[in-house]
């Protein structure tokens, strides 16, 4: 596979927040481990003199390095057309959909940017809200209030990826989420903490490698116990017999991004 040891420059370009460039944009460049990225997002790209800026931006960015790659969610086919000539690799994340949609419904789009991400998401977008503020509160074990409103209970050692897989899943799939982790007092038994043994159906374990987990505590924790290999390897072996002793679905978050664990998540617990 062909690497690249020079940084190349990425651009989001939207006329709104970015979020739908930058999502889709960085799930086809994850596709590319070898390569280094320097990302950029330019929102809110509306106007003629807005896309001519982000035009000069990337003729800089040209000037300094290889040719950049610029994903564009831009319905205004003005902007389009700005950008069209820049020295970069411009790809268009909703031109080519938006026409076979409208070949489709044998109608046209409606030019009003930002569309896609206003109004008619409402409802969505408060059941986010509302799925944050759950996952926020129920965090580290912090609450154990109302555990059956939960849509998945994260159960792991410190460190393991909880409360990042937890944060995706609320903000990305409006899940309510709670994790707790398993300390020293919950992981001799053969059974889940007594707290959140009712909700066993909702439970899902992470664990790591001890290495990893050494690593990452050491970063918080330098030279202590908690830190040190042979008590992350205990934690660890004692974590993973608890999951297949009370028969809880687990992966390896080592070598796994959020975007992945949070998808075995939801498939394993049929939550989509």
């Amino acid at each position: 596979m062909a690497e690249s040891s020079a940084p190349r420059a990425v651009f989001f370009v939207s006329d709104s927040t970015g979020i739908t460039a930058e999502t889709l944009g960085n799930a086809l460049l994850s596709n590319f481990p070898g390569f280094a990225f320097i990302r950029r997002t330019v929102s809110f790209v509306e106007t003629l003199r807005e896309a001519a800026a982000v035009v000069a931006l990337v003729h800089a960015a040209a000037e300094m390095g290889p040719p950049p790659i610029v994903f564009m969610t831009a319905k205004n086919p003005e902007i389009g057309l700005a950008l069209a000539n820049v020295p970069a690799v411009l790809i268009d994340l909703l031109r080519g959909h938006l026409t076979s949609i409208e070949a489709t419904l044998w109608a046209s789009a409606t030019p009003e940017s930002g569309r896609y991400h206003s109004l008619a998401d409402t409802d969505r977008y408060f059941t986010r809200i509302k799925a944050i503020e759950y996952t926020i509160e129920h965090d580290d074990g912090q609450s154990l209030r109302r555990l059956d409103r939960a849509d998945v209970i994260i159960i792991a050692p410190s460190r393991c990826g909880k409360t990042p897989t937890s944060m995706y899943l609320a903000l990305q799939h409006g899940l309510h989420v709670a994790n707790y982790p398993l300390t020293d007092d919950d992981l001799p038994s053969d059974d889940l903490p007594p707290r959140i043994r009712p909700f066993s159906s909702k439970c899902f374990g992470l664990t790591t490698t001890p290495q990893r987990l050494s690593q990452v505590r050491h970063e918080r924790r330098p030279e202590s116990h908690y830190a040190s290999l042979n008590q992350c390897t205990t934690e660890v072996r004692r974590a993973e017999h608890l999951y297949r002793s009370a028969g809880i679905p687990f992966l390896n978050s080592s070598a796994k991004s959020v975007e992945e664990m949070s998808a075995v998540v939801i498939q394993t617990l049929n939550l989509r």
